[in-house]
């Protein structure tokens, strides 16, 4: 090839690449965000090959509240939730001859009967990690409860013996490690409950809410979810007031903890992004797409009560997932979205673990949240009874 050839060649492969580039550019930074309120918080963990969310979020938002009460930042262990979790799921499993929920899943209510219970520990003293690897792992520990909790409630030897309780425990001390009774941490000694105590932390002081039109609003009710094994009660509010609710309690300096569901595909692993689009084309996946045509905010849909209802009923909206909102922001044409923070580590995130999640995702998807009760405003506690 002539040299003149050749200069010109490299010259379109460079534009060609740089506009590709460009493109590509304009496609991932469509959205810009302006933060509104955030909440000082800890390091994002990963849960790893676990179904543990619950916890890790959970977990995510008491650090964040020890931080608000001014007692320093901790880190928690994520694993001494589910080590005692497991045990309470066996009994109620068995008691109930298999006919409830059994599986990895839980609720931000799970975390507080706990430490209510069993007390709480920093994660320096109990990792949860007994089986060689660097991340956790529960796939295996997950098929032996199941599977142990099945053969004991089928009970086909004529009775239930009373040893059996001590299967699971063995199980969990395996594969967990077995709870330590005493421990040191920051040069003092405690016991599980007496370190909550001595970070004055109350588990009593949080509370569920959810939206939904199957039952009376302002009362409470047992939310009919596989993952509410323990039968916890919620209140239940109008959806504008739940939202309300998650924005004043950010206004205030108060995290909220978010159940909902992330199954969706617009709930985007790639952009960091959870949003409902008005067009069902703009709901297609990243690989059914060409991405590269976005270059403006999507426009999303109008979220009634009663939307939210038919997808819970007919089950497009399930409690999938549990993350932590720590933040407030506004894109480039002044919509709320929530900063989210989530529970699969930081590695390849666009927003390092975080999540922008749109008011209007929040309003169909959200199962159900956990605020702190002076979060909620005084208009709303007298009509709660509170």
């Amino acid at each position: 090839m002539k040299p003149v050839k050749l200069i010109v060649t490299i010259i379109i492969l460079s534009c060609l690449i740089n506009y590709a580039q460009a493109k590509k550019k304009i496609s991932e930074d469509v959205y810009k965000f302006k933060m509104i309120h955030q909440i000082k918080t800890t390091p994002v963990k990963n849960q790893s090959k676990t179904g543990t969310c619950w916890s890790f979020a959970t977990t995510s938002f008491v650090e964040t509240e020890l931080i608000r009460l001014g007692k320093g930042e901790h880190k928690l262990s994520t694993m001494w939730p589910v080590r005692f979790a497991y045990p309470e799921k066996a009994l109620n499993y068995v008691r109930l001859s298999g006919t409830t929920n059994f599986s990895v899943g839980g609720q931000g209510h799970d975390v507080m009967n706990v430490i209510r219970k069993y007390g709480m520990v920093p994660e320096e003293i109990y990792k949860g990690m007994n089986i060689g690897e660097e991340e956790h792992n529960h796939g295996e520990m997950d098929a032996v409860l199941k599977a142990s909790v099945e053969a004991i409630s089928k009970n086909k030897g004529g009775k239930v013996t009373p040893i059996w309780p001590q299967v699971i425990e063995s199980i969990l001390n395996i594969y967990l490690g077995v709870p330590q009774k005493e421990f040191n941490y920051l040069g003092r000694k405690f016991t599980p409950k007496s370190f909550v105590d001595s970070l004055g932390f109350n588990p009593n002081d949080y509370i569920e809410f959810t939206s939904y039109i199957h039952h009376p609003f302002y009362s409470k009710f047992v939310l009919e979810i596989p993952d509410n094994w323990s039968r916890d009660e919620y209140f239940n509010l109008p959806i504008n007031d739940m939202i309300h609710l998650i924005d004043t309690s950010l206004a205030g300096g108060y995290s909220v903890l978010w159940d909902g569901d992330t199954s969706e595909k617009t709930f985007d692993r790639k952009k960091g992004l959870a949003i409902i689009p008005q067009s069902d084309e703009q709901e297609k996946s990243d690989e059914d797409k060409d991405t590269d045509k976005e270059e403006e905010p999507v426009k999303e849909k109008f979220i009634t009560q009663e939307m939210r209802q038919s997808a819970f009923d007919n089950q497009t909206t399930t409690d999938d997932h549990l993350m932590h909102i720590t933040g407030l922001a506004k894109d480039q044409r002044g919509y709320k979205f929530y900063y989210v923070k989530n529970s699969w580590g930081t590695k390849d995130k666009k927003y390092d673990g975080y999540w922008y999640m749109s008011e209007i995702y929040a309003r169909l998807k959200t199962v159900a949240i956990m605020v702190h009760k002076d979060a909620v405003p005084s208009w709303l506690k007298q009509k709660l009874g509170l």
